[in-house]
């Protein structure tokens, strides 16, 4: 069983930068593919960017590509989001997930293990 835990979120202004963090336990780390995903109030969970076991193979969606920076540190057992120029649309809470798979994934339903989330408001 994989422990996620979210940390790095809070309140910035636009075009400010936050860095989320997901600290994994219990599991092999390396192991696992990583994927960020955020929930706006009144909205659904929806993909922000994904890394593979190695790094190989990474992506984001749309809304945020250029802006965002996804990395790992197999030694740490650490996922990582750099999140640049933020926008007040970019306010949700932001959620780590982890599967035990060789590729990144876009997909929620390929994802077995979710963090609690860390909430990120962009506001002036």
């Amino acid at each position: 069983q994989v422990q996620l835990v979210e940390s790095g979120g809070g309140l910035v202004q636009p075009e400010g930068s936050l860095r989320l963090s997901c600290a994994a336990s219990g599991g092999t780390f390396k192991l696992y593919s990583m994927g960020w995903f955020r929930q706006a109030p009144g909205k659904e969970r929806e993909f922000v960017a994904t890394i593979s076991r190695t790094a190989n193979q990474i992506f984001y969606a749309d809304s945020v590509r250029g802006r965002v920076t996804i990395t790992r540190d197999n030694a740490k057992n650490t996922v990582y989001l750099q999140m640049n120029n933020l926008q007040l649309d970019d306010t949700a809470a932001y959620y780590c997930a982890a599967q035990f798979n060789f590729y990144a994934s876009t997909r929620e339903a390929d994802y077995n293990y979710w963090g609690q989330g860390t909430q990120v408001t962009v506001s002036s």
